[in-house]
């Protein structure tokens, strides 16, 4: 069909020809192509350009390491750049274009970037932007930011659907080659639960162009019959097109399936991506092993690639390399390839075996060339491979070839294994960087642990699979999947890092242009550390993160350092091990999603009592409850402030956050996360609390109730809810992971609702059958009460945050309606009304109780009037060491005041600045500024509370406050934070 594509065999349909465009062009491929092997098959070699030099580069791999064929795939929202044409899929329609050039492919002005290459080795950037200094910001900045990256983002919304889901397994396994079928097979035969994952579009790994025989059969009708017995298994789950990319704490897997991008219309009901987090009890890597580049000259050019890339291209999608192929190899993986060529009838011009005794006796009967002890020192060829250069023993040969094959030898592919903190070692014996088996719920298994061949793989997989189940005491028996013919052995051989006779630049990182050269310069200017030499040559740093070229790079630094290649040690591995796009980490999180609609237990009640909304935090809050008569929301804050002093009111305070602690040592815990006391803290009792910052300010502030012996029930802000937890649960695991204590977040959990005022007793005792009277139940009070004659159970605490008598009670979240209602009742002969946040502001701010307005970063304890809440008692605390700062001990440090107007009918705003009297407005003569403020009925004017330096000692003092913004100017006073009830004689009532 083309001029590529072979008249027979691979795994392509011939009767389904697809239409697709690459940079415009219209070609032709077939179902079950890959793009790359589709553009293999059209002859189009130059896929891309590199991203320094914009060097020509063709396909280098067959899958996921793909370093050179990125593409822009699709149109408008659905635009996606730097797509691997290894793993994207052929569809009908399907519009590639290539990147990092201009204006085309074929002809790219960055090309001249090859010539300036002597000035631009690894570190130039450092050395050549530093000086004139003036240029940075008009000239070099513009210019490196226009340079960087590769592909281009688009601007237009995405239209597709993505989600999340979780899985649960006993066993999980990654990759399905021969190690990973068997080990599925043996664990789903047992009638163990079972993930297989699978990065590629079919199940079955190098089986899919394997020429071997297993049990008598193909080795991809064996992988067929295989995933047919599989898929009958009710408790086995087979996921394709999906990517493990990370192993996390609790051996919790992430994996991203590819669910719809592999089709030209994506269904609107299906997400075209599903991020899965799967929880495994046991899990089997089975990822096989990455075949390594040969850095020789011109090794870069488009038509050379990796030998079992070259394998899967010929067998698996029926597409020839070149015309002309030599193979350059040091060991027998070569060989596999001369024997598939040879079969195709593909002109296989040489193997050029860099050992001197060649393959091992058996492998290969071909009719081959065979050049022992001899290296490719160069590739030559413009925008293709034309010819390469053989050196032996001083001598070199010329050799016209279109297509080179290179086998530098496999690292076992072991990123997930080392991405909770292990790394692997290098092994002399295995020529690889290897890692330990006992790694806590993962092993690995076959080519990713070193053993080679498909029937050791069957065997290796079956077995690790039988051991892992025997820990979960699930007796299986080991798979017998037959016995396998016409396989090759690859045993490890010594690697070559560097080739001897090497004239042109030979590439360790394709995508990034680094080159032999660079690895040898960065040790000479003292940067031959891996870690160093990785950042100044940016090696390894490209979107597939070094997974061809890091071997390479560690091989050279130690022989340019003149240590051990195990000494040189591995970069670290982190998630992800492919990229991930951002559509799928933010699931359904996005447009109308980004922030769902979060509603109380009680919005429906504040809904039917016409509560207005707004938005809090995450939180739909109610802000003010109009009655009829009632035009602004000022009038209606007012009326409730003064019936809750006067009567009762109620206030929806389910959006707090709630901290259930339990354990023996959950006193303990809470003693060194507050800076108060909390270790002797009574049963039945609360208390508020401060928790501070490792710097001494203050984190975040609430009350927290002491319900039995070992549980704690602990409310926070509302906006703090998530870091206060997120803190907690890294003092946990993190500084004292011996102390035996749980948190759980109960936020949704419970509906809860604020009863303040004078009649709140008489109306909370209707409902709740114990005794609440100040005797029973005094001030900071908690407990675990009955309501309705035994009918519901909840919790009653005993605190205020508008000074008045107050109580909040907690109900399971199902019932806060039906509990808010009857409150409702029970104190409509007592003048109960519903209020909202803003009365809740104008309450707190009377009584002088903070929120994050005035914790907000920069203040301490002292500042805001609690310095005796810190505790001297105790040995330890977080924060206690910063606490003891010069400069938080500072005298003309802000401090909390009140502010009011001298003039009642004038006004101020929040945010305003506090200027000592007849002080010029600038902000040079800044004091301070008003951190809370509102109308207080109860004063009768506009009250505040202030940041004000050494305010606690400047009671009476008269001061502007000023608002350059709004061009207000308001002569006041400042005074004591607490305008309502300072001796607190309500809170005990």
């Amino acid at each position: 069909m083309t001029s590529y594509r072979l008249d027979k065999g691979g795994l392509i349909d011939r009767s389904k020809p697809l239409s697709f465009t690459f940079d415009g062009k219209r070609m032709i491929g077939l179902e079950g192509d890959s793009l790359a092997s589709a553009l293999l098959a059209n002859a189009q070699m130059l896929m891309g350009r590199s991203f320094k030099y914009h060097r020509p580069r063709g396909v280098l791999s067959a899958g996921a390491s793909e370093p050179n064929a990125l593409m822009t795939i699709g149109q408008g929202g659905r635009t996606e750049p730097n797509t691997r044409a290894t793993m994207q899929e052929l569809y009908q329609g399907l519009v590639a274009q290539s990147q990092n050039r201009w204006p085309s492919l074929d002809f790219d002005v960055g090309s001249l970037n090859g010539l300036l290459s002597p000035f631009l080795s690894a570190g130039f950037y450092y050395k050549t932007f530093m000086w004139p200094a003036g240029l940075w910001e008009k000239l070099y900045e513009p210019l490196i930011r226009k340079a960087a990256g590769l592909g281009k983002a688009t601007y237009e919304a995405d239209p597709d659907r993505y989600e999340k889901c979780w899985a649960h397994c006993d066993l999980l396994v990654v990759g399905s080659g021969a190690s990973g079928l068997a080990a599925a097979l043996t664990a789903g035969r047992a009638g163990a639960c079972v993930i297989l994952v699978d990065e590629n579009s079919m199940i079955g790994g190098g089986l899919l162009y394997e020429t071997a025989t297993i049990g008598g059969i193909s080795a991809v009708e064996f992988a067929h019959q295989a995933v047919a017995e599989l898929e009958a298994l009710p408790s086995v789950q087979l996921l394709p097109r999906t990517t493990a990319f990370g192993w996390y704490d609790g051996n919790v897997f992430g994996a991203v399936e590819r669910v719809q991008k592999h089709v030209a219309d994506p269904r609107a009901n299906v997400p075209v991506e599903r991020l899965w987090r799967i929880v495994a009890k046991q899990a089997i890597v089975a990822a096989g092993a990455e075949e390594r580049p040969l850095v020789f000259g011109g090794n870069d050019l488009p038509g050379v690639m990796m030998a079992t890339a070259m394998r899967a291209y010929l067998n698996r999608y029926g597409v020839a390399p070149g015309k002309s192929v030599a193979i350059f190899t040091t060991n027998d993986s070569g060989y596999a390839l001369a024997r598939d060529l040879e079969k195709a009838g593909i002109h296989l011009a040489a193997i050029i075996d860099s050992r001197t005794s060649g393959a091992a006796s058996g492998v290969y009967a071909g009719a081959a060339r065979i050049v022992n002890g001899a290296f490719v020192s160069d590739a030559k060829g413009s925008k293709a491979l034309s010819s390469i250069t053989i050196f032996k023993d001083g001598r070199t040969e010329k050799l016209a070839v279109d297509a080179l094959a290179m086998s530098g030898g496999f690292s076992p592919i072991v990123n997930l294994a080392c991405h909770r903190g292990g790394r692997p070692q290098w092994s002399d014996a295995q020529a690889a960087f290897v890692v330990t088996d006992d790694l806590r719920g993962l092993s690995l298994a076959g080519a990713a642990a070193t053993t080679s061949g498909l029937g050791a793989c069957f065997a290796a997989g079956a077995a690790k699979a039988e051991t892992l189940l025997g820990k979960l005491e699930i007796k299986a028996k080991a798979a017998d999947c037959g016995a396998v013919e016409g396989d090759i052995v690859v045993p490890p051989t010594k690697p070559i890092w560097t080739i001897p006779g090497v004239k042109g630049k030979a590439f360790i990182d394709y995508q990034n242009d680094v080159h032999r050269g660079d690895i040898a310069l960065a040790v000479r200017e003292g940067y031959g550390h891996l870690e160093l030499a990785k950042r100044y040559t940016t090696s390894g740093m490209a979107t597939d993160q070094g997974k061809l070229s890091n071997v390479n790079a560690i091989g050279l630094l130690a022989e340019a350092r003149d240590v051990p290649v195990g000494d040189v040690g591995t970069t670290t591995f982190r998630p992800f091990y492919t990229p991930v796009s951002f559509g799928v980490l933010a699931g359904t999180s996005h447009g109308k999603h980004f922030q769902p609609v979060r509603k109380s237990p009680l919005h429906d009640w504040a809904a039917k009592n016409c509560g207005i909304f707004v938005e809090a935090g995450l939180w739909y809050r109610s802000a003010w409850f109009p009655i009829a008569g009632e035009t602004t929301w000022r009038e209606s804050v007012i009326r409730e402030a003064k019936n809750v002093r006067i009567n009762a009111g109620i206030c929806d305070v389910s959006m707090l956050g709630k901290i259930e602690i339990t354990g023996k040592d959950a006193a303990e815990f809470l003693d060194r996360v507050y800076c108060n006391a909390f270790k002797k803290l009574p049963v039945g009792k609360a208390r508020y609390g401060l928790m501070l910052r490792e710097d001494g300010f203050i984190h975040d502030d609430g009350t927290t109730g002491r319900l039995e012996e070992d549980r704690f029930f602990m409310t926070t802000t509302t906006a703090f809810a998530a870091s206060v937890l997120n803190h907690l649960e890294f003092c946990a695991q993190a500084l004292w992971p011996e102390l035996d204590v749980r948190l759980a977040s109960v936020t949704d959990q419970w509906a809860q609702m604020a009863l303040a005022g004078p009649k709140s007793r008489l109306i909370l005792q209707k409902i709740v059958d114990e005794d609440v009277s100040n005797e029973a139940f005094p001030f900071l009070a908690a407990k675990q009460v009955s309501l309705f004659g035994g009918k519901l159970s909840g919790r009653l605490f005993r605190i205020s945050f508008s000074g008045e008598l107050a109580f909040e009670l907690a109900v399971p979240a199902g019932y806060g309606e039906a509990v808010a209602d009857a409150l409702m009742k029970a104190g409509g002969e007592h003048g109960i009304c519903p209020y909202g946040v803003e009365t809740l502001s104008v309450l707190r701010i009377e009584k002088g109780h903070v929120t994050h307005n005035e914790i907000n970063g920069t203040v301490v304890p002292a500042d805001l009037g609690f310095g005796k809440m810190v505790s001297s008692a105790k040995i330890d605390f977080i924060g206690k060491r910063m606490l003891q700062r010069e400069g938080l001990n500072d005298p003309n440090r802000h401090q909390l005041v009140g502010v009011v107007p001298l003039d009642p009918s004038m006004s101020f705003r929040s945010g305003s600045h506090i200027l000592k009297k007849g002080a010029a407005a600038t902000l040079e003569n800044d004091q301070g500024y008003v951190s809370s403020s509102c109308y207080s009925p109860h004063v009768g004017s506009i009250i505040g509370l202030a940041l004000v330096k050494r305010g606690a000692s400047r009671y009476g003092e008269e001061v502007l406050v000023w608002n350059g913004l709004c061009g207000e100017h308001t002569a006041a006073r400042l005074c004591h934070p607490v305008f309502v009830d300072p001796a607190n004689e309500k809170l005990k009532l």
